[in-house]
C-alpha cells in the first residue's frame, strides 16, 4: 500500500508568495525526499503566507493538520522553520498521536534531533528579534528618525540637504542592521515596518536597494582605506 502524504509549504511575506521565492527550494526538498520512497501517494498539498509566529492563526496548517489526524497520512515540511519556530509548538506536535511529519531536510532525523533543532530555531527567532530592536534603538540614538522625514517641499537647496540627510540615515541603519547579521531582504522588511523611506522609486525598500547601498558602504570602507596607506 503507497505512503500517503500531505505537504505543506509556507513563506512569511506577500511578495515571497507572488515571486515565489523561497516555494521553490522548499518544493525541490520535498521532491527530493519523495523520490526517495518507494511507492507513495500525495493526497493534499497546502501552502500558507504567514508568519511563523502565528501558529495558531495559520489556516492552511490548521487544514492540514486536521487533514492528517484524519487520514493517517504524514505531514512532510521542507524545513521544521516552515511548520513553526516556537519549539512549544513543536514539541506539542511530536506528542500528538494522531500527526506524524517528517521533515524533507532531516530525513534521518528522529523526534530528539528534531526537538534540538527546534529549540534552536527558536532561539534564533529570539536573537534576530534582540539584534534588530538593538540595532534600531542605536540607529535612533545617533539621531536616525525611523517614522520618516517630511516631503521635500522646500526651495532646492534644502531638498538637496535633505536628500543628502536622508542618504546618510540610510548608510547608517543598513550599517547597523547589516552588524546585526540581517539578510538584505529582512533589512528591507525592518525599514519599511519602521517607517524608513528609501530614495529611490515609491520610496519603499526592496532587498535590491538595500544592497545598492550596502555597496555605497563598502565603497566609502575602501576609500577610507586608501586615504590611510596613502597618509
Amino acid at each position: 500500500m503507497a505512503e500517503q502524504f500531505i505537504t505543506y509549504c509556507r513563506v512569511s511575506t506577500k511578495k515571497q508568495g507572488r515571486s515565489g521565492l523561497g516555494l521553490e527550494a522548499q518544493q525541490r526538498d520535498l521532491l527530493l525526499y519523495l523520490q526517495q520512497v518507494e511507492d507513495h501517494e500525495v493526497v493534499a498539498e497546502f501552502m500558507e503566507v504567514e508568519s511563523g509566529k502565528e501558529d495558531a492563526n495559520r489556516e492552511e496548517l490548521q487544514k492540514a493538520l486536521a487533514m492528517a489526524r484524519k487520514t493517517g497520512a504524514v505531514l512532510l515540511v521542507a524545513k521544521l522553520c516552515r511548520l513553526s519556530r516556537d519549539a512549544h509548538y513543536v514539541l506539542g506536535l511530536m506528542k500528538d498521536k494522531k500527526v506524524a511529519f517528517r521533515v524533507a531536510s532531516m530525513p534521518n532525523a528522529d523526534n530528539l534531533m528534531l526537538g534540538i533543532h527546534a529549540l534552536l530555531n527558536q532561539q534564533e527567532r529570539e536573537h534576530i528579534s534582540a539584534r534588530t530592536k538593538a540595532a534600531l534603538a542605536a540607529a535612533k540614538e545617533r539621531g536616525i528618525k525611523l517614522g520618516g522625514l517630511r516631503p521635500r517641499t522646500e526651495a532646492a537647496n534644502k531638498g538637496r540637504r535633505l536628500q543628502a540627510m536622508r542618504r546618510a540615515q540610510e548608510l547608517q541603519i543598513v550599517r547597523e542592521l547589516r552588524t546585526a547579521g540581517m539578510s538584505f531582504a529582512a533589512i528591507a522588511n525592518t525599514l519599511n515596518n519602521a517607517g524608513v523611506p528609501s530614495l529611490s522609486g515609491s520610496g519603499k525598500w526592496g532587498p535590491s536597494a538595500v544592497y545598492a547601498t550596502h555597496l555605497r558602504l563598502l565603497d566609502q570602507a575602501s576609500s577610507a582605506a586608501d586615504e590611510m596607506l596613502a597618509a
